[in-house]
């Protein structure tokens, strides 16, 4: 597990560019550091070890070192490429992974990428034909930016790598802002800063004589197909998530899981104690707000597995870790339990480098609350010419419900009737809705983004599916924005900010495929959201915790930003610094805290709103004097 960074060009890059790109990098690789350069490139890498620790230094080379590569990642079945490499002539010279990359490609140029299984972000430089290659894993576990100019290309792990070239003007895509308030992350192939860009998953980016070219390798295909019965497609699910987990669980440093207590993480615990001679390490985050604490549900699968099981309470203490989170997260990111995913992470990277989690199985096989909505909603056709009312009857009664109420829920699903499928969804998927953000704008914005909809990003998700049903294409749909745009760069920021290695059995590709075709019906069925998953998973784990309610991971954001962080917000969101960007009306945004404070529901609005101001602060302005703002020294 690293962290990458490099640039390629006609003319002579600057390696010593690349060693601070690579410095800002640390924290994804503290146990060393590698460089390559030549005539047309400089390539960097900073290391974590967890396989072949003492061996694998990078960056790698074939055999007349031609070729070279720097990787970040996990290939989970490396043994079995190593043994057909040989086979084929090639000399390796380490025992782990990183090395299969180089001479795959001299076996299959960019067709490399599907022999691979894990999670992967690369940079492999072809010194003869001067060609870059760079790949993203097939569901965008790792994290890969990019940006061209004048025919050269820098590329690397975090946004804030590329920020250390003082050529890159540091300024705001205003798009990529217009779509950030809508999902409260900036959808991929955006980034926040004008020029720059995110390979998107399942997706290659070759540059040659100044071009660069990003083309698809991978999409799932959720075309349903038949199964024989239910009885052998829970035991399918049962042999691929053991056979999924146990590839995961190869490591040479301390190995442990996050576990919440719902369905997903327990059977990851549960399959890694089948493949384990000892106790499986756990961790676990709850809340001061009993509403939100599964620690109860967590506590009850480490008893019965009996893991050596660790755990914490997230309370409004905890919101210190604000700047950091900013700094960390490199764009503005609006989910707000990446604040007890980055305390759980902290506390588990004391104990563990490497750590095994659920994510992936609600997308996978129909765990989120809004696929029941959605698939009931379905049956319903579009009230297209009553839209208006809807809209403003069913803001007018969410408004009034307190987050996740009955009311809130009734309001959604009322202002959801007036639309097709596709725009049902995104306005779920919203926090900002289109009215929203042009009542928000300053004038000269709203004009500029005229003509964009962020709702068509989701239009078009849509459109490319397979899926056969509404259900199905909202899944498919999840996953290929969702999933890598919010939950995995939750993850992957929260893990590798505090130089612990993520990985996630449900996310194996050969699962993704498989489950992506399995019948709707056998992922919520009359009321029930996950029903194969929990028919497969309940004989491994207590009574009870199949059935449970789904609470989500979330945090007392609406409390808090009434009591403790109101004040923090209100200075942030209405001083000269955020009024003089010029982005928003300050009537608006003072409005919306008053409503908040009056005890309207607008938390994910305002948090939204004041973390990009300080991602704006940490990234945009200028030093205060007093204050480090040399971003190799941040948190």
């Amino acid at each position: 597990m690293c962290g990458i960074a490099g640039v390629v060009s006609a003319d002579r890059p600057d390696p010593c560019l690349v060693r601070r790109m690579c410095d800002v990098l640390a924290h994804r690789g503290p146990d060393g550091e590698g460089f390559h350069e030549d005539a047309h490139a400089a390539l960097g890498m900073r290391r974590l070890a967890i396989v072949d620790v003492p061996g694998s230094d990078q960056p790698v080379y074939n055999e007349d070192r031609t070729v070279v590569a720097v990787f970040n990642g996990e290939i989970y079945n490396f043994p079995a490429l190593r043994r057909e490499l040989r086979d084929r002539g090639h000399r390796l010279a380490t025992n782990g992974d990183t090395e299969c990359l180089v001479h795959l490609y001299e076996e299959l140029g960019d067709e490399l990428v599907h022999r691979l299984r894990g999670m992967f972000a690369f940079a492999i430089w072809d010194g003869r034909r001067r060609r870059l290659l760079l790949a993203r894993d097939r569901v965008g576990k790792k994290p890969l930016y990019w940006r061209t100019e004048g025919g050269t290309l820098w590329f690397a792990s975090e946004l804030k790598a590329l920020t250390r070239d003082p050529a890159l003007r540091r300024e705001v895509d205003l798009v990529a802002l217009h779509h950030y308030l809508t999902y409260q992350y900036v959808p991929a192939p955006w980034s926040i800063l004008r020029g720059v860009h995110k390979l998107p998953p399942g997706h290659l980016l070759s540059w040659q004589d100044g071009v660069a070219v990003t083309a698809r390798y991978w999409r799932v295909d959720c075309t349903p197909r038949d199964v024989a019965s239910e009885e052998e497609a829970a035991e399918e699910v049962r042999v691929r998530l053991l056979d999924a987990t146990r590839v995961r669980m190869v490591s040479e440093r301390p190995l442990g899981a996050l576990l919440s207590g719902g369905i997903d993480s327990s059977a990851v615990v549960a399959a890694m104690a089948r493949h384990s001679a000892g106790p499986v390490k756990t961790f676990s985050v709850g809340f001061d707000d009993e509403s939100l604490d599964e620690r109860r549900y967590a506590r009850m699968l480490a008893r019965h597995y009996g893991t050596d099981h660790h755990e914490m309470v997230v309370t409004s203490s905890a919101l210190e870790v604000l700047p950091a989170l900013s700094w960390h997260y490199n764009e503005p990111f609006a989910d707000s339990s990446s604040i007890p995913t980055f305390h759980l992470a902290r506390m588990t990277g004391e104990q563990v480098t490497v750590v095994l989690n659920g994510d992936g199985g609600d997308e996978l096989f129909g765990g989120y609350l809004r696929y029941l909505l959605m698939a009931r909603a379905g049956r319903v056709p579009g009230l297209t010419f009553l839209r208006a009312p809807l809209d403003r009857a069913g803001s007018a009664l969410a408004a009034r419900g307190a987050p996740r109420s009955a009311l809130q829920r009734a309001g959604r699903a009322i202002g959801l009737l007036g639309h097709p499928a596709p725009r049902r969804y995104a306005r779920l998927m919203s926090s900002f809705t289109s009215e929203q953000k042009t009542a928000l704008y300053s004038g000269p914005l709203r004009a500029s983004l005229t003509d964009v909809d962020s709702h068509g990003l989701l239009d078009d998700a849509f459109a490319a599916s397979r899926a056969g049903s509404v259900l199905g294409r909202v899944m498919d749909v999840d996953l290929n924005t969702y999933l890598p745009g919010d939950l995995l760069v939750k993850m992957d920021t929260a893990t590798m900010a505090n130089s612990l290695e993520a990985r996630s059995p449900f996310l194996d590709h050969h699962l993704v495929e498989w489950a992506a075709g399995l019948p709707p019906r056998l992922k919520v069925r009359s009321g029930t959201t996950k029903y194969l998953l929990k028919k497969a998973v309940e004989p491994w784990l207590p009574p009870g915790l199949v059935t449970r309610p789904k609470m989500g991971f979330g945090v007392p954001l609406a409390r808090w930003l009434r009591t403790d962080l109101a004040d923090l917000a209100w200075d942030v969101l209405t001083d000269h610094t955020a009024r003089s960007r010029g982005l928003f009306r300050p009537e608006a945004v003072r409005g919306l805290l008053r409503r908040h404070a009056g005890g309207h529901d607008h938390a994910g609005r305002i948090w939204a709103l004041l973390q990009f101001e300080l991602w704006c602060r940490v990234f945009l302005d200028p030093p205060v004097p007093g204050i480090d703002h040399d971003l190799a020294s941040r948190p």
